[in-house]
């Protein structure tokens, strides 16, 4: 595993990781099958994050570690959750979170983030930045319980995940992560759009039958 992960290339005048450019390719696919709703984007993304363990395995960021030990054990379940409900509705069905599940998972994250970083600062070996390593920890398992959820706001927290990840990433060497952020934010972007036609066209078409009857 360490081999894999020196294993480097200099382009455009950058160091980029072999193990950090594969890694991110393979997530950019899991990115766009998630945006497609299709349930292969489970496998995929349980893929790019063992390889992007390979790739943060000596980085002493344990965060960017976390995160995608985080993306393995979720997609499983994400997959388990995507294929239930392909199983009893013939496809992955989205929605809107309520008032509710929003304001838990907003404050679970903090209080997570919050309990974890204290943890990072009884221990500072474990990491240089306890509250970044947490943010990043925390937020993507909030991220991809939203995602197997089927909710629209997954896309914004995965914004909010990577809007620090990524600058952080490429602070400690990790380029083709920083690199590829402008990807991610278009595939984004155009994921978030899509799945928040398909809630608002689902949630209105019950409306809609009743105005006609």
């Amino acid at each position: 595993m360490s081999s894999f992960a020196e294993l480097t290339f200099t382009a455009f005048g950058e160091q980029v990781k072999v193990a950090d450019m594969v890694g991110n390719l393979i997530g950019l696919t899991g990115l766009v099958l998630g945006w497609r709703r299709s349930v292969l984007t489970w496998p995929v993304q349980l893929l790019a994050g063992a390889v992007l363990i390979t790739a943060f395995w000596n980085s002493h960021m344990p965060g960017l570690i976390g995160k995608q030990a985080i993306v393995v054990v979720a997609s499983v379940w994400g997959w388990m959750q995507w294929r239930r409900d392909r199983r009893d509705t013939g496809q992955v069905e989205v929605r809107f979170a309520t008032w509710t599940e929003r304001a838990v998972l907003v404050a679970a994250t903090a209080a997570g983030t919050a309990a974890v970083a204290w943890l990072f600062h009884l221990s500072p070996k474990l990491s240089y930045a306890p509250l970044f390593d947490a943010y990043i920890f925390v937020g993507t398992l909030a991220a991809m319980y939203a995602q197997a959820r089927g909710w629209v706001e997954f896309w914004f927290a995965w914004l909010a995940v990577d809007l620090i990840g990524v600058p952080y990433a490429y602070q400690h060497g990790y380029s083709f992560t920083a690199l590829t952020f402008t990807v991610y934010f278009v595939l984004v972007v155009a994921g978030l759009v899509s799945w928040w036609t398909k809630a608002r066209t689902d949630r209105t078409a019950p409306l809609a039958k009743g105005v006609t009857a």
